[in-house]
């Protein structure tokens, strides 16, 4: 089991608090991702969770037990960090199996949890190779592979991807989430990736200023930001925020327009906001075009395949009425 509960969690750094206040059900099983941008407390979060920094307040709860007053190597948990933190003198078999000896297990069963976790980990072939000689995600892989050999209740991830090259992230994304899947153990996973928190979460955290702005679904913080930092944060490119009368016509203070919700018409004619192309990114697949709107701002459209817009070109931008998002002077979603 590796349910995980927070219950007032606070955090103070002297007169500086981190962490205010956290409340948070992380059920068992589950893929959770702390996002939010640098210095928004996701990763004193995880290091509280972890044991790695002393609570100022609250309770931390694993499987219903209040973990607080009990050190890291107590809690069940096992954690992978930013850097491999591999041991450079000792084999992906030795690095892999350095928990379990230090616990004291029988030689055999090191032996077969080392294999599996390998096996699992597509690190067989390597197990007789020294950190050097692997790649960085091999030296990550490994990394995994000996919090797995543990059978920790939960995994903690502190943006394990961030040292790797963009394809390389791609690929490790799909690997770790398919390897939390298969082994079915929780795991709470720390970036400032959103794109990563979208594709490998079962549920979002979303952080701002030690604070948690929203807990939900990836598609339900997409599709239902409760307020404009999420709105703004959710999601690339980032959501158009519109005030003044266009915001008044739908009776509220601001209005959020997700690019790929704005119909893009060349010419002077049409309905919607008349703007100037400003530029326009042309992906293949995608069409990124960055509008000036006069009074309504600027705003960025998504537009499938190719489009034949260049800067200086004028058009309109309709909104779809159904996915305008409205929030109010304190920047909380109306319904």
């Amino acid at each position: 089991m590796g349910q995980i509960t927070l219950q007032d969690v606070r955090k103070s750094f002297g007169p500086v608090n981190i962490i205010k206040g956290a409340n948070l059900d992380i059920p068992d099983g589950s893929f959770v991702v702390f996002v939010g941008p640098s210095g928004c407390g996701k990763t004193t979060l995880l290091r509280l969770i972890a044991g790695l920094e002393d609570v100022t307040g609250g309770a931390i709860l694993i499987d219903g037990r209040n973990v607080v007053d009990v050190p890291p190597a107590k809690r069940g948990l096992s954690m992978v960090f930013q850097s491999y933190a591999l041991y450079p003198h000792m084999s992906v078999r030795g690095n892999i199996a350095f928990g379990l000896k230090m616990a004291g297990l029988p030689r055999a069963e090191i032996d077969r949890k080392v294999e599996a976790a390998a096996a699992t980990l597509n690190l067989t072939g390597y197990l007789d190779r020294k950190p050097r000689e692997l790649s960085g995600g091999q030296r990550q892989r490994v990394a995994i592979g000996r919090a797995i050999v543990r059978e920790p209740k939960a995994f903690l991830f502190d943006e394990p991807l961030s040292n790797l090259d963009a394809a390389l992230r791609v690929q490790m994304r799909m690997e770790v989430t398919r390897l939390q899947k298969q082994l079915g153990t929780t795991a709470i996973y720390v970036t400032h990736d959103q794109v990563e928190a979208m594709t490998m979460a079962d549920r979002i955290v979303v952080l701002n200023a030690g604070a948690i702005e929203q807990y939900g679904a990836p598609l339900d913080l997409y599709e239902h930001p409760a307020n404009l930092f999420v709105a703004g944060f959710i999601g690339s490119p980032r959501m158009n925020l519109v005030t003044g009368a266009p915001a008044a016509e739908h009776g509220a203070t601001t209005i959020g327009i997700r690019p790929e919700h704005l119909k893009v018409t060349k010419g002077e004619a049409g309905e919607g906001w008349p703007g100037t192309v400003a530029a326009a990114e042309h992906l293949g697949s995608d069409t990124f075009v960055y509008v000036d709107a006069g009074p309504v701002g600027q705003l960025t459209a998504r537009c499938i395949g190719e489009q034949g817009l260049a800067p200086g070109d004028r058009v309109r931008l309709l909104p779809e009425p159904a996915r305008i998002h409205r929030f109010d002077a304190g920047g909380q979603a109306l319904r």
